[in-house]
């Protein structure tokens, strides 16, 4: 692992807002970036669901003086791994490369962030994989159920799924895009993570340079809408019945977060968690069961997922509640507690010697928290979790607004 102490993390925000943190990490060869654009789903227009996937994929396709192809073949020349995709909040472009081809890859990326071309005659063909994507969640009942899971717990739009729907995909013009492109992509509110191989001078400048220009653009306004219902079953004809719940959590700026992350890992975060344990060693009623913890800037929540044929799917359901509610009651034992902590440092030591994990840890931190959290402060916090500690959390879980959702051939009897 990187001497932490040798690390250094240094910020730089630019007169249009950007945002700018990076870290060095001695004895790495390569430098990656993570940039956050405020142009997830949830800014979508309404009925225009998809639009954000669908811009992510378009802006690659043409930028600056390169066509399509050029692009692609100038950042395999300089032996880029690189990703876009659109979530709830965000917009996400990430790419990892040698240390010394960090900058000119950034330079293509200023291309495609702020001169994509946007051509109508690629519309179709993405609309075509956005469409392909959406029938391949209807072959994925267990994606498909935690979609509609997020979209049923949190409010709109936090929920919105960013594929959006068949409808809307269809539907949604090539001037809708470009307008998305032009109201949403913004230097204010956007953060750009860089860790790796790098040289901070040289490379807040040269970000300076190729970002300097892009103006900055107005906050869009959101209203939130309550969804549900809290209890709710989606009819499929499938062969088995997927089983979703979530609950409010602490978010990751409150003082609670490492004792929520605790108590979604001991539920079920690692294959000798409760859920694991209870539901498939004991019972042997499902092979896939997890929870997990899931956060935006304002709320949080577990989420809790098992799939299982139709005759088991009413006692998974039964015990998959009633080990929530023994967490809340009874709280976890020292032995589980000692599990969780090294599974969550062997998670935290293996992003830190990864510098495309770091470059997005360092951007979603700065979204959450508005700094960086050191290793040394996040091992800290886990090494002073207790059981107490823990367990007077997981007591005051309000459990009473879980959602549950249910996708099969048939329903289930909800808990009360």
């Amino acid at each position: 692992m990187p001497d932490a102490a040798a690390t250094v993390v240094t910020q730089h925000t630019y007169p249009n807002g950007l945002v700018l943190v990076a870290e060095t990490m001695p004895g790495v060869q390569s430098a990656a970036f993570t940039l956050l654009l405020p142009a997830g789903s949830a800014y979508e227009p309404e009925g225009t669901g998809g639009a954000a996937s669908m811009l992510s994929e378009w802006i690659t396709r043409g930028a600056g003086d390169r066509d399509s192809r050029e692009v692609l073949s100038a950042l395999d020349n300089l032996g880029v791994s690189h990703g876009e995709s659109a979530q709830n909040l965000h917009t996400s472009i990430a790419a990892a490369t040698l240390g010394r081809n960090l900058i000119p890859a950034l330079e293509i990326f200023a291309d495609v962030v702020l001169r994509p071309h946007l051509d109508d005659e690629e519309v179709e063909p993405i609309r075509a994989l956005a469409l392909q994507t959406l029938r391949s969640l209807e072959d994925d009942p267990g994606t498909k159920v935690i979609y509609e899971l997020r979209k049923r717990h949190f409010p709109d739009p936090w929920g919105r799924p960013s594929p959006g729907t068949p409808e809307t995909v269809a539907a949604v013009a090539p001037e809708t895009l470009r307008t998305f492109h032009r109201e949403r992509y913004r230097p204010n509110g956007a953060i750009l993570g860089v860790a790796g191989a790098i040289d901070w001078p040289r490379l807040r400048d040269a970000v300076g340079h190729l970002f300097g220009g892009w103006r900055p653009g107005a906050e869009p306004s959101v209203v939130e809408r309550a969804t549900g219902p809290a209890r709710d079953h989606i009819l499929r004809e499938t062969q088995q019945i997927q089983i979703a719940l979530a609950y409010p959590a602490a978010t990751v700026a409150s003082p609670e977060y490492y004792r929520a992350r605790a108590a979604a890992a001991i539920l079920g975060g690692y294959s000798s968690a409760r859920l694991f344990t209870e539901v498939r060693e004991k019972r042997g009623l499902c092979y896939s069961v997890y929870a997990s913890y899931e956060s935006h800037r304002n709320r949080a929540a577990i989420l809790c997922y098992a799939g299982t044929s139709a005759d088991r799917a009413q006692q998974t359901l039964d015990v998959t509640v009633a080990e929530i509610a023994r967490l809340t009651r009874d709280g976890i034992e020292a032995e589980e507690l000692e599990t969780m902590r090294a599974g969550l440092k062997s998670a935290l030591i293996m992003q830190q010697e990864s510098s495309m994990s770091r470059s997005g840890a360092l951007a979603s931190d700065w979204f959450y928290l508005g700094r960086v959290r050191s290793l040394a402060e996040i091992s800290a916090a886990l090494d002073a979790l207790t059981p107490a500690s823990v367990s007077e959390y997981a007591a005051s879980q309000g459990t009473r607004e879980m959602t549950i959702l249910t996708l099969g051939p048939n329903a289930l009897v909800m808990p009360v």
